[in-house]
């Protein structure tokens, strides 16, 4: 498990810290790429829209692998939000919106996303 303050600048943990838990269990790297996209929508919406950018709040992101799956847990110290009611990106009157894509990657990357705790922690699995 890692904690991370959340500064924006602290995001390139993330990379590192992947790399040590794919070399650990022996992971496909062709999962990489849609984990490290995937964690990296996670713990940012967490320090940005989670925490509001406060540095005296983390985000704390734990890993499990399973006989089959990875799975990630990210969490933080936020109000909470409901993924529900998260604008679909792919809607033509959102197209050209800046931003809200997260969530929607996070969902097309992996096998399985799953909120709780109010939407203040995401699990995200990948299957190999």
């Amino acid at each position: 498990m890692i904690r991370i303050a959340s500064i924006p600048s602290n995001i390139c943990i993330i990379e590192k810290y992947l790399q040590a838990i794919f070399e650990e269990y022996k992971l496909d790297k062709k999962l990489y790429p849609n984990v490290l996209i995937s964690l990296t929508e996670a713990v940012n919406n967490a320090i940005i829209h989670g925490n509001k950018l406060d540095e005296k709040k983390y985000v704390l992101l734990n890993s499990i692998c399973r006989q089959h799956a990875i799975c990630f847990k990210i969490s933080d110290e936020g109000q909470g939000f409901d993924p529900a009611q998260v604008p679909d990106p792919t809607c033509p009157e959102n197209i050209e919106k800046c931003g809200g894509r997260g969530v929607f990657l996070m969902q097309k990357l992996s096998d399985k996303l799953v909120y709780s705790d109010n939407g203040r922690t995401v699990e995200i699995e990948f299957c190999f």
